[in-house]
């Protein structure tokens, strides 16, 4: 596979964003602009597979609806005929090696879920710690494109040492920083907030101003705003003080 300048430099930019921090969610959005540039694709997903409830979870995407990949979490990924058969390889692999395109856009999946944002040809990438599947990459293009080349998912095959360590390496920063506060809260709100919105609401709980938090957790200022926000819309208070009471009526009621 021989690659321009420009291709090298843009494997390059993705290949450095999967080191620059310990956010899984903000490693995940950035090496998707990286890769959408890369591979010259569409659409781009990403999720982390919980193990324990047996469900995709941490969405990040772009270029997709909110709306309806929210029908993909609460529906369509328990009647998905391509995922778990992609899920099981360790490689890039594109959808057409588990599902013929021709019977795919006659599924449900196809036409009330992946037509809908427009996504036609896809290629996807499993992260694997061992077994255990701790991230992955899911790409697409619209139905005017060509379908990804052998070049293309050799291409992406690159990124995978690099992506594996990340999510890897986030998901032992995690453990070893885990708390039974921190096991209180995620049984208590789970499915209202991600990992490291959890992570940033203990750091409010105890008290840490905004910089000591993005020091603690190892990613920038305005990310910890970012995500401060996103906890105020999602259990819906407008301060510190309303959240706060917020998670202790949740934990301990």
């Amino acid at each position: 596979m021989w690659l321009s300048q420009q291709k090298m430099q843009q494997l390059s930019k993705a290949i450095e964003h999967l080191t620059l921090s310990h956010d899984c969610s903000e490693v995940r959005q950035q090496v998707g602009y990286d890769l959408l540039e890369l591979l010259d694709a569409d659409y781009y997903a990403s999720f982390i597979w919980d193990q324990q409830r047996s469900c995709f979870r941490e969405r990040v995407s772009i270029n997709m609806d909110a709306a309806n990949l929210q029908n993909y979490e609460h529906y369509f990924q328990h009647h998905d005929p391509i995922t778990h058969k992609l899920q099981r390889y360790q490689s890039t692999v594109p959808v057409r090696a588990v599902m013929p395109q021709k019977t795919l856009v006659k599924t449900e999946f196809y036409n009330d879920f992946l037509k809908r944002d427009g996504l036609h040809y896809g290629i996807n990438l499993y992260a694997h710690d061992h077994t255990v599947n701790i991230g992955d990459i899911r790409i697409w293009r619209a139905k005017n494109r060509p379908d990804f080349s052998s070049d293309e998912i050799a291409l992406l095959d690159l990124i995978k040492p690099c992506f594996i360590n990340a999510m890897r390496n986030i998901k032992t920063l995690k453990d070893e920083t885990s708390s039974p506060i921190q096991s209180i809260l995620v049984d208590s709100i789970a499915t209202q907030i991600t990992a490291r919105e959890n992570d940033v609401l203990l750091g409010i709980i105890n008290g840490s101003p905004d910089k000591v938090i993005a020091r603690e957790l190892g990613i920038s200022f305005s990310t910890v705003r970012t995500h401060i926000n996103r906890l105020f819309q999602k259990l819906e208070v407008s301060n510190r003080t309303e959240l706060v009471r917020r998670v202790s009526s949740a934990t301990f009621s």
